[in-house]
């Protein structure tokens, strides 16, 4: 699995889409998406919504991975980090249920 930044980045090249052309359609400095491309910086979901036609995507796929990026960054350090992220799974189904 590649991180989201690398994600796009091969969407984009795939799709023969310069930087430039998709940071325009962004309304982004070219700088910020090759930050995001490279990992540096992190995007923002109103960003991830307004890539998925760019890239003719599903943008609950791309939802999807942008989201997983999220958690990754934010318990990739934790020792316990895979036990958390099960026990946070459980207690997401167990609320939908509820409707919670």
């Amino acid at each position: 699995m590649e991180y989201f930044g690398t994600h796009i980045r091969n969407l984009r090249q795939e799709r023969g889409l310069l930087l430039r052309e998709v940071a325009a359609r962004l309304e982004i400095d070219p700088s910020l998406l090759s930050r995001i491309e490279r990992g540096v910086k992190q995007t923002t979901r109103d960003m991830v919504v307004r890539l998925a036609p760019i890239f003719k995507v599903r943008e609950k796929d791309l939802m999807i991975h942008f989201l997983s990026d999220r958690v990754l960054y934010a318990l990739r350090d934790e020792k316990f980090a895979l036990e958390a992220v099960q026990v946070a799974e459980e207690n997401l189904v167990y609320k939908r249920k509820r409707g919670v």
